[in-house]
């Protein structure tokens, strides 16, 4: 397979992410091969791919995810803010700190929303009650719940739609102050008019944290992403700012990809 490589236009320092032959493998069988790429610190970066392309594998590389299974393999290296992840002194807990993760399907905890979203503040301590009330309502207006939630902080997070649930799991992850915010299909399993709140959240974060979508939705990617990078096969297939990616792909295979022509 003939890859092209990167069309990027963001120099080396303003990279948040530096991926370097980036290999990973499930048991025997390989599911990233040679990915090198740069992700850029304050914007939205898309992954995009058809299913089992290897774009969900490579969103969990980013905060060691993989490392709860034992049957993975991996060579290469993954730097953030350039440091190793993987390097020996990293503590991966303050990663996935750094680093949060929200998933396809909410998954907020049996707890009040307000416990939801002071669950990480609780957790590492030292912060004063009217602190973490304020953290709280700093996180749940970031992630644009605060008007709808404010006079009942104290119901079950399971009492809130599917939309506003996804919302409260950002408020969750945003609260205990993230780096990067990965986000692996995240409006997929949601209504018309929550993907578009959805949407809309991820564009105003961009101006405090790196976000990295994964997204099966061409016309969501072409929305909220300022670079794309599409994968096929494992490998990375071209990555370019979004706009151009979309209006003027360097393969056919992108454009056949882009246009519904390949699933």
């Amino acid at each position: 397979m003939s890859v092209r490589g990167p069309i990027i236009d963001f120099p080396p320092e303003a990279s948040c992410f530096d991926l370097e032959g980036l290999s990973l493998a499930y048991g025997e069988t390989p599911a990233l091969q040679e990915l090198t790429l740069r992700v850029p610190r304050h914007r939205v970066t898309a992954f995009i791919g058809p299913s089992g392309c290897g774009k969900s594998t490579l969103l969990r590389a980013l905060n060691r995810l993989h490392d709860l299974n034992e049957s993975v393999s991996r060579r290469g290296r993954i730097r953030l803010e350039g440091q190793d992840i993987h390097a020996p002194e990293v503590a991966v807990d303050e990663l996935r700190r750094r680093v949060g993760m929200v998933f396809q399907t909410p998954n907020p905890f049996p707890m009040s929303i307000y416990d939801n979203v002071a669950f990480g503040l609780r957790l590492r301590g030292g912060l004063t009650r009217r602190r973490r009330d304020d953290i709280v309502e700093w996180a749940l207006s970031a992630a644009a719940l605060w008007d709808e939630v404010k006079d009942r902080l104290r119901a079950s997070a399971w009492s809130l739609s599917g939309g506003q649930q996804q919302r409260l799991v950002i408020a969750r992850t945003l609260a205990v102050k993230p780096e990067v915010l990965l986000l692996d299909e995240p409006a997929s399993a949601l209504d018309p008019i929550s993907t578009l709140k959805i949407e809309d959240l991820i564009r105003s974060l961009k101006g405090q944290l790196t976000l990295v979508l994964v997204t099966h939705n061409m016309q969501q990617a072409a929305r909220v992403s300022d670079y794309t990078a599409f994968l096929q096969q494992g490998r990375l297939v071209e990555y370019a700012p979004t706009d151009t990616l979309f209006t003027n792909p360097r393969l056919a295979r992108t454009e056949n990809y882009i246009t519904g022509r390949m699933a």
